[in-house]
């Protein structure tokens, strides 16, 4: 039994990994492979509840999507001891006691979305950055490399502080709406975590959506016209379906084969713009014709349906 803990917010983020876990599995089920989800609100609320009860359900390995790292570190601690291999899924825990961790190249993230970003606009401007969290590892390392490449790249731009939203939609839109109508000198945005709809609804709303340079991160049903006027310039694909699969197989691996992983996978990110955005995003034919809104939009790098209507 491998149980998964991974958070129900951002939903096609974390049901995108949870698919590629469960079809990397699927063909295992009859030698009898079985996956136990648990699944918590967001990063930071209920997933020590949720390592602690995996722990105790007698599992043969765990994959989990750690945020708040202080809190988790006892129960690292407590797996390892009782022998119980953990991976890391979509973010790291650097220095916890685990198997090894399978995530998007955090920096290449950072640093191409700031290279695009500083070509864009000339090598000159005011940024505006939103993330999640900075306690998570995956977007502390984002902002950090995307910070520190403009520094390097373009020392005329400037960076402003992190907007953390804690991937809440409502504060998402609330802050990011804020945050341009106090710095109307903004140029550009940085959308470094999955939780851009609300970001790009502010924007939208207050008719800056086209007017300021906007990279963003991942692809949803609601971001695809943006994507396709250009008011979206480019964005990161961070590939959750490939990192679901690559865990489990992993984790399988080494609880069948004994094969050890290296300690980091990282994958690298898709970049995707208006001009190859067709080749990435397609809709399915006849099948779906009467189902009006909700004909699914197909990912085909990661074969992965998502409904038009989530954002």
């Amino acid at each position: 039994m491998i149980g998964v803990n991974s958070p129900r917010e951002i939903a096609f983020f974390y049901d995108a990994a949870r698919r590629g876990i469960n079809d990397e599995a699927a063909p295992f089920e009859g030698a009898g492979v079985q996956i136990q989800h648990r699944v918590f609100p967001r990063l930071g609320e209920g997933e020590k509840d949720a390592f602690e009860e995996a722990i105790a359900a007698g599992l043969d390995g765990l994959i989990v999507v750690p945020g708040d790292l202080p809190s988790l570190k006892s129960s690292f601690r407590k797996a390892a001891k009782l022998g119980l291999p953990v991976l890391c899924l979509v973010t790291d825990a650097p220095n916890s006691q685990k198997l090894c961790s399978v995530s998007i190249n955090t920096h290449s993230m950072g640093a191409i979305s700031a290279s695009l970003m500083g070509r864009f606009l000339g090598g000159s401007g005011k940024i505006m950055v939103t993330t999640g969290n900075l306690k998570v590892a995956d977007h502390e390392q984002k902002f950090a490399a995307f910070e520190q490449t403009i520094k390097a790249e373009f020392p005329k731009m400037q960076v402003f502080p992190a907007i953390e939203n804690h991937e809440i939609a409502e504060e998402a839109y609330r802050t990011s709406r804020a945050f341009v109508a106090k710095h109307r000198d903004t140029s550009g945005v940085y959308i470094s975590t999955g939780n851009g709809a609300p970001v790009l609804e502010a924007l939208d709303e207050i008719k800056l959506l086209g007017k300021l340079t906007v990279i963003s991160t991942d692809v949803y049903a609601s971001a695809v016209p943006h994507i396709r006027s250009g008011a979206v310039a480019a964005v990161l694909y961070e590939r959750p379906y490939s990192q679901g699969r690559t865990a489990f197989r992993l984790m399988y691996e080494y609880l069948v084969e004994g094969r050890l992983p290296v300690p980091e996978i990282r994958l690298e990110p898709l970049l995707i713009m208006n001009s190859n955005l067709g080749a990435f995003i397609s809709r399915p034919g006849s099948e779906n014709q009467n189902k009006g809104n909700r004909a699914p939009l197909t990912l085909t790098d990661e074969l992965v349906l998502f409904d038009q209507r989530q954002s």
